[in-house]
């Protein structure tokens, strides 16, 4: 199930990026993994437009949207592989004409994932925060 994010779920969100992300981004330091954690639950997550998805009445993932773009998309590993992902893009794409995120160049499991949905990869560029190299991928209806 796809449900608006309250701020009740903030504390869901958090743990659910830091499982996925342990995952995804290994290559990032302890300490910027700290300190973007600290930007999600001060100020980003309350500027996107945040959407859950529930297994058995519990988070299981989330898409946080800044207008057109993909913020974050994260599902607990446990739930990996089971649509939840590409449900909550669809979700997204039901409100939007496009999309655009980024993502790390070491992360191959989710550039293939976006690449299997349709997302086509633009510009290379040098995350600066991270100080790692991440792709900016585009996908339109």
């Amino acid at each position: 199930m796809i449900r608006p994010y309250s701020p009740s779920d903030k504390p869901a969100v958090l743990h659910i990026w830091r499982e996925a992300s342990a995952i995804a981004h290994p290559f990032l330091s302890a300490a910027l993994v700290a300190q973007a954690e600290a930007m999600i639950r001060d100020q980003f997550l309350d500027l996107a437009e945040t959407w859950m998805i529930d297994a058995d009445n519990t988070p299981a993932g989330f898409i946080a949207l800044l207008g057109n773009e993909v913020g974050g998309l994260f599902v607990l590993p446990s739930h990996q592989g089971k649509g939840y992902g590409r449900a909550l893009l669809d979700h997204a794409l039901h409100t939007r004409a496009e999309l655009e995120l980024c993502v790390f160049a070491a992360n191959h499991r989710a550039r293939g994932f976006y690449k299997a949905y349709g997302f086509q990869a633009g510009e290379e560029r040098l995350n600066a925060f991270f100080d790692q190299p991440e792709i900016v991928m585009h996908l339109s209806r």
